[in-house]
């Protein structure tokens, strides 16, 4: 499957703009660090650009913000959830004041839903 260059360019361009909450994910996850599982960060997946991804083990990490609690944006959201899933991704969400508030918890979800 070819990716659509206008994605690519986009996902780059989203690296450099990371959030604070993706960056401190980002340093947990980068380098194999995190059990010794490669992820991508902004990475195309079809039509769409994820957060996180462990293409090893077809796992999808998304960080939500506030906006996601738009009705507009539930909609788009679970459009996209629904197409990865169909890709066989597991997709999981987390919002970013989880990230601030519950990070021990993060880790541990993604650790579980790595090794399941």
């Amino acid at each position: 499957m070819r990716i659509n260059k206008r994605l690519l360019s986009s996902s780059r361009q989203l690296r450099k703009l990371q959030t604070p909450w993706e960056d401190t994910l980002w340093h947990y996850l980068r380098g194999k660090r995190f059990n010794g599982y490669r992820f991508r960060r902004q990475f195309v997946i079809g039509p769409y650009i994820v957060d996180f991804c462990c293409f090893e083990k077809k796992l999808v990490i998304e960080l939500d913000g506030g906006q996601h609690n738009e009705q507009i944006n539930i909609i788009k959201d679970q459009i996209r959830t629904n197409y990865l899933t169909s890709t066989g991704y597991k997709v999981v969400r987390f919002w970013n004041s989880d990230i601030s508030d519950n990070f021990d918890g993060v880790m541990e979800t993604i650790d579980r839903l790595l090794n399941h």
